[in-house]
């Protein structure tokens, strides 16, 4: 990987005299899923605001695609795709009408039915927003986020909530999208997520990177410097002993 999609240099964000971003600087190269990985209020959100066009930064430069944030956010938007939370969403309409909307909305021509298909979620078609099951809405804002068939794509804490299929369902569907060639810029609390999805991850701790690289050479780093863990690390843990006896199947209504 050696295109760069986005390019985040000094990047800075004041509320006040609070610094929420303290001149982070990383790269994203084209076609890879990207992680940022911090504790709550450490400035990933507002960094990926800032990307996304929805905040304004204070100091630094942003580069998508090879548009300058500050020039061209109108061309940045009509590249990227950002996952919505349940509230962006008309629940009385049904998933064909909601899908035409934003097709209306981005001057795009999609099929409904091959969307959802690509999110399994076909045999959905005309249900309604609200009548959709926690893994289903998850899956739909995914759906959304292809639309305007976006370069880029964020996705912000996409499986919190979910139970253990519906979970790894969403890891299936988001490695898909970046087979597809389409670059995924994801947030998550998950720790075993980002190291199965992210061929990279920047991990932000008080508005700084504090540390970036891909997930193994993070571990391999870690355990280089002496750190043992108290308890033996087993091939697998109690999510998969639980996938294993229950099935992959998804337990939707």
């Amino acid at each position: 990987m050696t295109n760069k999609i986005i390019s985040v240099k000094n990047l800075v964000k004041n509320y006040g005299n609070f610094e929420a971003v303290k001149g982070i600087s990383f790269d994203v190269f084209e076609g890879e899923i990207f992680g940022l990985l911090g504790p709550n209020g450490a400035g990933k959100s507002t960094t990926l605001e800032i990307i996304e066009t929805l905040r304004q930064k204070s100091g630094g430069e942003v580069i998508v695609d090879g548009l300058n944030l500050d020039q061209h956010p109108n061309e940045i938007k009509r590249i990227i795709g950002v996952q919505l939370q349940s509230s962006g969403y008309y629940p009385d309409l049904n998933l064909v009408e909601l899908i035409e909307l934003f097709c209306g909305l981005y001057n795009r021509t999609i099929h409904p039915h091959e969307l959802l298909e690509m999110v399994n979620l076909k045999e959905k078609a005309k249900s309604r927003y609200k009548e959709l099951s926690g893994g289903q809405k998850q899956r739909f804002s995914v759906a959304t986020t292809l639309i305007n068939q976006p370069r880029v794509i964020f996705l912000d804490e996409p499986t919190t909530g979910l139970d253990p299929q519906a979970r790894r369902s969403l890891w299936e569907l988001i490695l898909k999208i970046r087979e597809n060639g389409t670059t995924v810029i994801i947030t998550t609390h998950y720790m075993d997520e980002a190291e199965y999805l992210c061929d990279r991850v920047a991990i932000i701790d008080s508005g700084k990177i504090i540390a970036l690289d891909t997930p193994d050479k993070l571990i391999d780093n870690l355990v280089a410097s002496g750190f043992e863990r108290t308890r033996e690390v087993k091939k697998a843990n109690l999510e998969d002993v639980f996938i294993n006896l229950t099935g992959h199947t998804l337990r939707e209504d």
